[in-house]
């Protein structure tokens, strides 16, 4: 039938797979929603293509533009936005039909569209509220929490409806596995991996649950038995959009033990993306892994030239602190001087004349550690340190994992070295060995520290802290 006054055909409503109320009842429309919710939820395929195709068959799907939206507002990359406004403004256009679910994702990313990321989830947590097996949604808001660096809702967002979902409902395992992640991040390490396991016994090829697992034992320090885990699963997980982080991490553990070699060998033969065209920011991880090698005073070699040649174009995007302060590591380690002033530069014009979420973002983390980035490259180890620490508990507001921000957190315990600042080197050192002290890198750490301050005696026994651990 013809919706009076619009021209447009309003089909009879109808549910997806777990019950979540749909304003199209095409039955082909509906099932191919599901196949691209499938390609986002286990990070395989290409959701975008896969809407895509189905809004070609069905352009006044409104929940499959809202979809292909949402999707987009993921990647936090400039170059997707003018498609993610073209998706939102389809939608738009087609609100008169729609149900109260789909005006209120219509709402979170109109939020999205004005830079109001905080808005835009709550728009989502309230779908999630009315509509708990929205999994959708729930995948929605776990990632934006996980951008934002809000850690605690990105468990919370899933407690809140855990209770109503189980083994008989299609997608579990991916409940399970953001589940899973939220309580690592909170610490809550025994019944993260208790979730993540039961998700991977459920769908062994699920790669957010052994992304999951690998965090717990990243912050465990359980080096061995990660890269065991990594290496038992690598046939499933490596074969996933989401291959590229998971190699990051088991590049940690042999960072942890040492092994230079194969960290070098994990990012040339999979770090290091041959691809230009710029689908994907692979470079974040890249970035993130040479800039702790670099700290380690590990030789790269020319890598950081290809890799700063890949940042180069989003210097000026000013979209995400994130990306932003992984860009300044290939700049200033690249010596790329035109590319850190017109960073910073944008930057500084952006958080005077901006009101969205990434603002406070940029401001209190993304250019103080831009600064120090820049001190520490020119050799101005006292200026990294006071520029770092008195943000050090405030890095949470960058965005990303406790893995991810340890990166701050190491590169001041370096600079506090080289500057000869023993001992705050050594409260700092020693708070990240009480943290893992299963750690080999961190007793290195105390030793150095204990060395700069004379005390020989201390500095041995961290020493052979250090050597026992490898030697385990």
């Amino acid at each position: 039938m013809n919706a009076a006054g619009t021209g447009r055909t309003v089909l009879a409503a109808g549910r997806d797979c777990r019950g979540v109320p749909l304003s199209c009842g095409s039955p082909s429309a509906i099932e191919g929603l599901e196949r691209a919710l499938e390609c986002a939820l286990s990070f395989r395929g290409d959701a975008i293509a896969e809407i895509d195709a189905v809004l070609a068959d069905h352009p006044d799907f409104i929940m499959g533009h809202l979809f292909k939206a949402s999707w987009l507002t993921q990647a936090m990359e400039t170059r997707v936005y003018d498609e993610m406004l073209a998706a939102i403004s389809a939608a738009e256009r087609l609100s008169d039909g729609a149900n109260d679910r789909e005006l209120g994702y219509l709402a979170a990313l109109k939020a999205w569209a004005r830079g109001d990321f905080y808005g835009a989830t709550q728009c989502w947590e309230e779908v999630l509220t009315h509509f708990p097996r929205d999994l959708l949604a729930l995948q929605l808001v776990h990632l934006t929490h996980v951008l934002l660096g809000d850690v605690t809702g990105q468990r919370d967002s899933v407690a809140r409806v855990f209770n109503l979902w189980d083994e008989s409902m299609p997608g579990y395992e991916f409940v399970l596995g953001f589940y899973s992640f939220g309580l690592e991040e909170n610490r809550d390490f025994f019944e993260a991996e208790e979730m993540g396991r039961r998700a991977l016994a459920m769908r062994p090829d699920h790669p957010y649950a052994v992304h999951a697992v690998a965090h717990v034992m990243e912050m465990r320090g359980r080096q061995p038995g990660g890269i065991r885990f990594m290496k038992d699963h690598v046939d499933l997980w490596s074969t996933s959009n989401f291959s590229n982080h998971l190699w990051w991490h088991t590049s940690l553990y042999h960072l942890d033990l040492q092994d230079h070699p194969r960290v070098l060998e994990i990012y040339d033969n999979h770090l290091q993306s041959a691809a230009h065209e710029g689908d994907r920011y692979e470079e974040l991880d890249a970035s993130a892994l040479l800039w702790r090698l670099k700290l380690l005073g590990v030789e790269t070699g020319d890598r950081w030239r290809a890799l700063a040649d890949r940042w180069e174009p989003a210097a000026q995007d000013t979209l995400y602190a994130f990306n932003d302060v992984h860009a300044m590591m290939t700049f200033v380690s690249d010596g790329r001087r035109e590319a850190q002033a017109a960073l910073l530069g944008a930057n500084e014009r952006y958080v005077e004349t901006a009101n969205d979420a990434n603002v406070a973002m940029t401001r209190e983390i993304g250019m103080p550690f831009c600064l120090a980035m820049q001190d520490f490259q020119d050799e101005r180890y006292g200026d990294c340190v006071d520029h770092l620490l008195p943000v050090r508990y405030k890095t949470h507001r960058l965005g990303g994992s406790y893995a991810q921000r340890d990166v701050i957190g190491w590169t001041l315990l370096e600079a506090a070295l080289r500057a000869r600042r023993f001992d705050l080197a050594l409260a700092l050192a020693n708070e990240r060995s009480a943290m893992k002290p299963t750690s080999p890198l961190n007793w290195r750490y105390v030793a150095r520290a204990f060395q700069g301050l004379g005390d020989d005696s201390n500095a041995k026994r961290a020493e052979a802290r250090a050597h026992s651990l490898m030697a385990a």
